[in-house]
């Protein structure tokens, strides 16, 4: 089992080098918490869609040996991309977590789940269904540019991006 994730604002504090340099950036603070697990870390995986959530399924049906998907879904606010069945799924297969920048849907079901969401929001519209994305690449969300294989640490302070593991 891994340690348990390193507080956001302690990272911050240990690191302000990290900080200057562009190594530690933080989201801008505009994502909701669903999920039972409000404190989680892990490598990050990204993915590019826009209101089409099949390779978001894809990639929660592998094995997420303590990974974090972040998900540029471009912010949209017209259809939710994540819901509670992939969510289960990914709590099943061992992802840590789930950044989806757009909604999600099946939010009750979402918070019953042992895994960390955060999402702009939730909208009961499902979404397209045509495989259409980008896996593996860079996403600038709300400023913030992620790659993939960078780690990110999420708590109730907020969202951390890194370009390696840290400690404290």
């Amino acid at each position: 089992m891994a340690a348990l994730p390193l507080a956001t604002a302690e990272l911050c504090d240990a690191n302000p080098q990290l900080i200057l340099n562009g190594e530690l950036r933080a989201f801008h603070p505009t994502f909701q918490i669903y999920g039972r697990r409000q404190v989680f870390s892990g490598p990050i995986v990204t993915l590019k869609v826009f209101e089409d959530n099949v390779l978001v399924r894809e990639f929660l049906e592998e094995k997420g040996n303590g990974r974090v998907l972040v998900v540029d879904g471009g912010g949209s606010m017209r259809c939710a991309i994540l819901g509670g069945n992939p969510v289960q799924q990914a709590q099943n297969n061992g992802w840590a977590g789930i950044v989806v920048n757009g909604c999600i849907r099946d939010v009750d079901e979402i918070n019953g789940c042992d895994i960390g969401v955060r999402a702009l929001a939730s909208h009961p519209m499902k979404a397209n269904k045509k495989g259409i994305g980008e896996k593996h690449v860079s996403v600038n969300i709300a400023g913030t540019r992620i790659c993939d294989g960078e780690w990110l640490y999420a708590d109730t302070d907020g969202i951390l991006i890194s370009r390696s593991e840290l400690t404290v």
